[in-house]
Order: C-alpha cells, then structure tokens, then sequence
C-alpha cells in the first residue's frame, strides 16, 4: 500500500488560496481614471476576446493548482509499502573482527602455487564461510590502530562481503588494537539472545594500541555471554632472497610477533576456541569447523519492503510548471503582436 511519512504537510494544500483571499483584503484598489462614456474604447468584438482570455487564465490557474497539489504531496514524502516478509527464525549473531593493519601484507600464504598477502587469502576464504550464512545476522569490525565497525548485525551477507573485499591493509592504522576490536564487538552483541552471541576475531600479531587490554575486553565478554573463537594466521616459515637470489637466502619466521597465548587464554576465558592457519587449507578447515556450530532458536521477525515514491509527484509538478511558463509565454507573444479591435486608422 501507499503510505506518507509527512502526512500533516497536505494541510498547506488551501495555502496559496488563503495567500490570495488575504491579499485582496489588503489591497483593496480603488480606479484611477473614471470614463464616463465607454463608448469610444469598444473594441469589435469583445465578448470574443474576454472569453478567450478567460479560458487562457483558467488554464493557467488550473496548471497552477495541479503543480502545487503534486509539490506537496512529493514533499510528504509518499512510499510503498509492500507485504511483510517473514525472516529466518534460527541462527547465530555472528560477527567477525578482522586485523588489516600492515602486518597483513606479509606474503607468506602460498595460494595456486603463487605467495600472496595474509589478508588476500583471509577474504577469499571468509567470503566462502559467508556464502553459507544463510539465517545468520553477521556483522564487520576491521581494526589496525584502531577498531571501526564496518556493518552491524545484518542479514544483507552481499553487503558484508562487499565491504570486506574492499578494505584495504592498514585503512585502520598499522597496529594492532584487540582490545578495542572485541570492546567493540560486545557492545553490539549484548542485546542478542545469550545463546547465539558468537565473535571471530583473526589476527597476525600481538596487541600494540589502545587502551583496552585484551584479556580484560575478553574478561567484559565472558560476562556478556559473548564467545570469542580466535584465529593467529601466518605461515612460520619463509624464506628472504639473498644478495644473489636464492644463494644466500634465509629462512625467517614471518609470524613471530603472533601473540598465540593472549589468543588462546581469551578464547579460554569466553567459552571458545583457538586456532592456528599457516595456509589457506587450515584457514578454511577452520571456517568449516566454526560452521558446524549448531544454530539457536530466535524471536522470529518480520520486515517490510519500502520503496520511495516522491520523484513522481515532484516530476510531474516541474513539467505542470513547465507548461505553465509555456502557455504564458504564448499568451504574451500573440497579445503583444497585435492589439485586438484596434482600427488602424484606414
């Protein structure tokens, strides 16, 4: 059905006639010149003339009218509304907290036989665990320096992935914050049922920004019933060319910094798990294990679709006031290139 958001606004609909009645009251004109005898400005024919005129006014307070009642009624703002749509029932409150601070860009993940970037294979393989989030709400956090939510708890998993593909390394600052990341989280997930409270939280480093502690942050999610399954990414070995290439060369391990006992300890304390991918195979294994998460029992819900209505009203008030200046326009031109009546003296 069609519904208005600004309904009140069509009491402004008798505006312009209360603006003309009060005009005329105030302006209450008197004659100039009073001609006793008329009968020396007869034109020939007169009725004729009036009534054109008049017509021609008509029309033009017409198109007048109809331009106003389609301006307001544009700005009360008219949309569609269509039947309710039931949601899924059962689910999680899922959301992920992904690390894209500068550390991500180590190429250490050997993917199709070619070395790319942490971050490149973490969202190909999140993007594949999404795809099977059917009757979940799932949200986006991002963090580096500091953590910024991306998406809040939707149904809209396009829209999630599409912000995820989109982020670029160290968008959020070349630390690594998780306190904050899972402060940040907890607020989100407080107000969901206890049961489907659920957070991701990948990671190649240790904590280095913010004020929030992790392990405190994991402490304030324990007692918010909120699950934290953490995941350390990185490969433990790789190797640096030498100066000559591979002669040379030095093995290092490119996940050094990776904090692995403040993961598992704030898995420990809220009730999840950690894990440990050091390729793309165990990083989606692992997405597969957290996948087999049994889904709750939720409040069911209800959405209605909306579309916006307004361009329609508002196109067809400009083309009536387009029309409008169109007949002025004619009238103009065929009163001024001649004068109705007027002998020209022959």
């Amino acid at each position: 059905m069609i519904e208005f958001l600004w309904p009140w606004l069509f009491a402004l609909l008798p505006l312009p006639a209360l603006v003309r009645w009060w005009r005329r009251r105030v302006e209450s004109p008197q004659p100039a010149l009073t001609v006793p005898d008329v009968g020396a400005w007869r034109i020939e024919d007169p009725g004729a003339a009036t009534s054109h005129r008049d017509r021609r006014a008509s029309f033009n307070l017409l198109l007048l009218v109809l331009a106003w009642c389609a301006l307001v009624t544009a700005s009360a703002r008219p949309q569609w509304t269509g039947e309710p749509v039931a949601l899924p029932v059962t689910g999680r409150d899922l959301i992920l907290a992904v690390d894209i601070s500068g550390s991500m860009g180590t190429e250490d993940m050997e993917h199709a036989g070619n070395y790319v970037d942490r971050l490149t294979v973490v969202k190909a393989v999140i993007k594949a665990f999404l795809d099977r989030r059917a009757g979940d709400r799932v949200g986006l956090i991002l963090f580096g320096t500091s953590a910024y939510l991306q998406a809040p708890l939707t149904f809209d998993i396009t829209t999630v992935q599409t912000l995820l593909t989109e982020a670029p390394i160290g968008i959020a600052g070349g630390k690594t914050n998780i306190g904050d990341a899972i402060g940040l989280a907890v607020k989100r997930l407080r107000s969901r049922p206890a049961s489907s409270r659920i957070m991701i939280l990948l990671t190649d480093g240790a904590s280095n920004s913010g004020e929030l502690q992790p392990v405190k942050a994991a402490e304030l999610a324990a007692e918010t019933g909120v699950r934290i399954y953490t995941i350390g990414v990185g490969a433990t070995e790789m190797r640096l060319p030498g100066l000559f290439g591979r002669f040379g060369s030095r093995i290092v391990n490119p996940s050094a910094e990776l904090d692995e006992e403040t993961l598992e300890k704030i898995a420990d304390l809220t009730g999840g798990s950690f894990y440990r991918a050091q390729n793309p195979a165990e990083l989606a294994q692992i997405y597969a294990v957290i996948d087999s998460l049994e889904p709750v029992e939720q409040d069911p819900e209800t959405f209605r679709p909306v579309q916006v209505l307004f361009m329609w009203p508002l196109g067809l008030s400009l083309v009536l006031l387009l029309l409008l200046l169109l007949n002025s326009s004619i009238q103009r031109s065929s009163f001024s290139g001649s004068a109705p009546g007027v002998s020209d003296g022959s």
